[in-house]
């Protein structure tokens, strides 16, 4: 069936192998630093599921920015049985959320002692690492970045910056 001249299956097969960017996509191991670009409760549910579904880590920190005028409590909420702690940053970009107004929503949500904040995607990332690997050893410990596109695209960019993609 399907269009004429056109394998569905081919199609199907075609699909099914296709690659997302920034959606779980792994960016580095050792530790493990995932990428997804949930930007909203409904993706960071999903989120939270996939990671569940293809991951066993013994610790796994956020690195979470939102843009402003997004659902940031909800997105936390979501994502709080996930992560073991988080680290707030603010993508850079102007319609970034200041990250001093999204910590303050995430120790409504995760508490003080599981809140840090970074000033950059960069500083962020590094502390999040050396936190997972604080909470557990390299094969366990995880980051996870999350939150906006502006910031995963921005984490990715650091990481091949680094070399370490």
């Amino acid at each position: 069936a399907g269009v004429e001249g056109i394998d569905s299956d081919l199609v199907r097969a075609g699909f099914a192998a296709a690659n997302s960017p920034g959606r779980l996509q792994v960016l580095r191991r050792s530790p493990t630093i995932i990428a997804d670009v949930a930007h909203n409760p409904h993706g960071a549910h999903a989120l939270s599921e996939a990671v569940q579904d293809s991951f066993t880590f013994a610790a796994l920190v956020g690195v979470v920015g939102v843009l402003a005028g997004k659902d940031a409590l909800g997105i936390l909420m979501e994502l709080e049985p996930l992560l073991t702690a988080v680290v707030i940053c603010a993508p850079h970009s102007r319609r970034a959320m200041p990250a001093d107004d999204l910590a303050a929503l995430a120790r409504e949500v995760f508490g003080d002692s599981r809140v840090s904040v970074a000033t950059s995607v960069s500083d962020a990332i590094d502390m999040a690492a050396t936190i997972a690997e604080q909470q557990a050893d390299y094969a366990g410990a995880g980051v996870l970045i999350t939150g906006s596109v502006v910031l995963v695209g921005q984490a990715m960019t650091v990481l091949e910056r680094e070399g370490t993609s």
